[in-house]
C-alpha cells in the first residue's frame, strides 16, 4: 500500500503545481529527492552516548543510522581525523514519506509554542532545511530512557530549481511554514 503523502503528491499536488507554475510536462512537476537526518554530538562524549543517539535517530526513521566520522583535524575543537562525530540517515522512497508524514502531522504539533516553521532556510536551489532542538518530540522516543537531549537537522532535497517552487512544493505537501512576519 502506497504511503498517503506519496498518493496526495500525485493526485493533488503535482496537478496543482503544474497549474500554478505552467509546466508543460509531469517531468517538470518538483518532486522530493530524499530527507536527510544529521545530528553532530560534541568531542567530549563518550561513545555510548553516540551509540545511543545513532539508536533513537533509527527509531525515528525505521532505517539504520549510519556512524559519521571527522574529515579533517582541528585542533581548537579537539578533535582528530576519524573520531566519530555524529550518526546520519538518508531517507528516499516510501520511508521518506512515511517519516514527512509523521514529521508534519504527529510531530512538529507536539513542538511546545509551535508557530510554524521558519520559511528562509532555503538554499538557493530548492532545498530546504530545518532544526529541531531536541529528539524527544518524536513519538518513537520514550522521553525516560533519554539519558541527554539532542537536536538535529533535516535536510529535504528536492529536484525544485528555485526556491519558491520548493516552498509551494513543501507547503502543498502539508509543511506548516510560518505566516506574516511573526
Amino acid at each position: 500500500m502506497a504511503p498517503t503523502l506519496k498518493t496526495k503528491y500525485k493526485d493533488a499536488v503535482a496537478p496543482k503545481l503544474m497549474e500554478s507554475q505552467g509546466y508543460s510536462s509531469k517531468m517538470q512537476v518538483p518532486a522530493i529527492k530524499k530527507i536527510v537526518l544529521n545530528l553532530c554530538v560534541s568531542v567530549d562524549h563518550d561513545r555510548d552516548t553516540l551509540t545511543a543517539l545513532a539508536e533513537d535517530l533509527g527509531k525515528i526513521t525505521g532505517q539504520k543510522a549510519v556512524i559519521t566520522k571527522a574529515k579533517k583535524s582541528v585542533s581548537n575543537f579537539k578533535l582528530r581525523e576519524g573520531m566519530s562525530i555524529g550518526a546520519r540517515v538518508t531517507l528516499r522512497g516510501d520511508r521518506m514519506y512515511e517519516f514527512m508524514d509523521r514529521l508534519v502531522n504527529v510531530t512538529l504539533p507536539r513542538i511546545r509554542d509551535f508557530r510554524g516553521i521558519p520559511g528562509n532556510s532555503f538554499d538557493g536551489q530548492g532545498n530546504y532545511s530545518m532544526g529541531l532542538q531536541e529528539q524527544t518530540v518524536f513519538p518513537e522516543i520514550d522521553p525516560d530512557k533519554v539519558k541527554k537531549t539532542h537536536g538535529m537537522d533535516i535536510t529535504f532535497v528536492t529536484s525544485a530549481t528555485r526556491d519558491d517552487e520548493a516552498r509551494e512544493l513543501l507547503s502543498l505537501m502539508g509543511m506548516p511554514f510560518k505566516t506574516g512576519n511573526e
